[in-house]
């Protein structure tokens, strides 16, 4: 009699340690189950986010920098080009003339001034005419692959393009030998005009 009762027991305890331990499986498994669908979830929220900004971008709808760089431009902190003289006035003027903070205008993420409205129009309806070549930089410094800051005393416009030098020591070396420094400097310029100035 008492052995069958200590069995009987024996299986009972078995029977309530292996239903805890199927209870505690099923919960664990579901758990895990609930927690990757959660993730599954989570991803797929971010991929339809990506989605949609990425058309939103396609469409114009935010600010996208596929078509230009700032890097390719010369501007200094406020994102003002040639330190602000009129890009114009070496056209029309043929000399350095300081811009205005009146007369504005954006080309390429960078601002530029102009000494009068008529300058800015001009520039408006022609912006890559006027615009320096090589963004803004030093024309001698693009023909060797660098990037230098200009003097926009130290200019000159050849074949209606206008160019800038460091400085003006600069500017009269480059003016010796420019019609073959241009060439090399155009080569060079497709290569590193997106490429952050080295500090």
């Amino acid at each position: 009699m008492f052995p069958s009762i200590s069995i009987s027991r024996t299986f009972n305890g078995l029977g309530r340690s292996m239903s805890s331990r199927l209870f505690s499986s099923s919960r664990l498994f579901s758990s895990s189950r609930l927690f990757s669908s959660s993730r599954l979830f989570s991803s797929s929220r971010l991929f339809l986010a990506f989605i949609f900004a990425f058309t939103l971008s396609s469409c114009g709808l935010i600010p996208s920098q596929v078509s230009s760089s700032i890097n390719a431009v010369n501007v200094d902190e406020s994102r003002l080009a040639i330190k602000g003289y009129d890009p114009v006035a070496y056209f029309t003027e043929e000399k350095p003339v300081l811009g205005s903070s009146q007369f504005t205008a954006e080309h390429m993420g960078a601002t530029y001034y102009f000494s009068s409205a008529e300058h800015q129009s001009l520039f408006q309806g022609a912006p890559d005419r006027y615009a320096p070549q090589y963004g803004g930089y030093c024309a001698y410094g693009v023909s060797k692959e660098y990037k230098f800051d200009i003097d926009p005393q130290a200019w000159a416009v050849v074949d209606d393009k206008l160019y800038l030098n460091l400085n003006q020591t600069v500017q009269k070396r480059w003016l010796g030998e420019k019609d073959e420094l241009i060439i090399e400097a155009n080569n060079h310029w497709e290569v590193i005009a997106d490429t952050p100035v080295k500090k």
